[in-house]
């Protein structure tokens, strides 16, 4: 693995998490759903299999809750919603991601005014 590769996959295993929450917090979505927003939308790259064994871990830890809902077409989906510790840890996540990025970006040299 090139250190390129090595450094986003660092970044990516210590965000991927709330980065879920975070869209959780603004609609239900499914699986693959959110294997789409998290590539498409926010350039993070990631599988199926990497996705279902996070959800697995958030509805274990009762941050997120399921649903299965009948598809237009082919088998039941289901979707996920984010629970009340959810939220809490989004919003703990949230207020610790500002102070961790700006102690990095004075470090970095690259501080946004």
């Amino acid at each position: 693995m090139s250190e390129d590769a090595a450094l986003t996959t660092a970044l990516r295993r210590g965000t991927i998490e709330y980065c879920v929450l975070a869209l959780l917090d603004k609609r239900e979505l499914y699986g693959v759903e959110l294997v789409q927003q998290l590539s498409t939308g926010l350039g993070m790259t990631t599988s199926e299999g990497t996705m279902y064994p996070l959800l697995s871990r958030l509805r274990r830890n009762g941050r997120i809750a399921t649903t299965w809902r009948e598809a237009p077409a082919g088998p039941p989906r289901r979707y996920y919603t984010l629970t009340p510790d959810g939220e809490a840890a989004l919003t703990h996540f949230r207020t610790e991601w500002v102070a961790f990025r700006s102690g990095v970006d004075r470090i970095l040299g690259t501080e946004i005014r």
